[in-house]
């Protein structure tokens, strides 16, 4: 079952479209990426699912239903531009957002201590939001997204501005709130954390959807047909003879003095070949299927369609 499905969704501003006839769908329970370079059109999407605008065509369906302003009480949304009011004390804004999205107020702030001190911020509970740290202010606004356990959260670049022990710290927490339900749409341009975390993803260029799926099935789709080999030896021995059979090839020193060799054959041409010309000329210490990145995909793919 998903629970969000976008349909055919389009969106134009003066002189531009951010949006042209783009559908996804996000499964029930996943870690879903919305990737895509900047300008590409995911805040507007994004905004669209929050129900801050309406597109000009399509539809957004949400838990089933026809997406409706009352469904934002069920979404989470860490926008990547934080915005808290300055002159409020912390705990005072903290909980005006958690009544906003129909907690009470006794619950809240018995939701509100707990996390505070999870995030070891309760002593701020009292001083203004312009006495805080850049890190201190988006921890409280991770915790107002979160504290009425919504269904679907959604992070713009959750953990841009965060040390790395503190961005771990909201990586835990994440995956713990996915755990217990939640479904988790991350905008991001780190792809490391998109195949640390992300099980499907969604790639937006010029406001199209150009690539859509499960990770580890695309990386291994885009893969080709390359090979990784871990060697030992001159690799200068055998460059002609892959050459010679039409093969491309690029290698890297590895820090155990080891060389690892990247080989693409000739198109309808098979590995067989190039094993035996590699065999014979430098000691195989190991092969594999040589799976891309999710940097590589991205790169490769954005451009590939600002090509045509």
């Amino acid at each position: 079952m998903n629970i969000l499905e976008v349909h055919n969704v389009s969106k134009h501003f003066t002189g531009h479209t951010a949006l042209d006839d783009v559908s996804l769908n996000v499964p029930q329970g996943s870690v879903y990426g919305l990737l895509g370079p900047n300008g590409a059109g995911k805040t507007t999407l994004i905004r669209i699912i929050n129900h801050i605008t309406a597109p000009d065509s399509g539809h957004v369906l949400f838990d089933g239903h026809r997406l409706v302003e009352g469904d934002v009480a069920s979404i989470g949304y860490l926008p990547e531009e934080r915005g808290l009011y300055k002159k409020m004390k912390v705990g005072e804004q903290a909980l005006f957002f958690a009544m906003l999205k129909g907690m009470s107020r006794k619950e809240a702030t018995a939701r509100l201590k707990e996390w505070f001190e999870k995030f070891d911020i309760l002593d701020w509970w009292n001083k203004k939001v312009e006495e805080l740290s850049k890190g201190m202010a988006q921890k409280v606004q991770f915790i107002v997204t979160v504290l009425h356990r919504p269904k679907l959260l959604i992070f713009d670049e959750p953990f841009s501005g965060f040390d790395p022990i503190n961005a771990n710290l909201l990586k835990e927490e994440i995956l713990t709130l996915h755990r217990e339900g939640a479904t988790v749409i991350f905008s991001t341009h780190n792809m490391a954390s998109v195949e640390a975390l992300c099980d499907e993803i969604t790639l937006i260029n010029n406001s199209h959807n150009i690539l859509s799926g499960n990770v580890a099935e695309i990386r291994n789709r885009l893969g080709g047909n390359r090979t990784a080999f871990t060697v030992s030896g001159d690799t200068a021995v055998v460059a002609e003879h892959l050459g010679n059979l039409g093969a491309r090839f690029e290698s890297s020193l590895l820090d155990n003095g080891d060389t690892r060799l990247l080989v693409t054959p000739a198109t309808g041409a098979t590995m067989r070949p190039i094993i035996e010309a590699v065999n014979s000329h430098l000691d195989i210490k190991s092969i594999e299927p040589a799976i891309p990145s999710m940097e590589e995909i991205f790169i490769n793919t954005v451009k590939q369609n600002s090509q045509q």
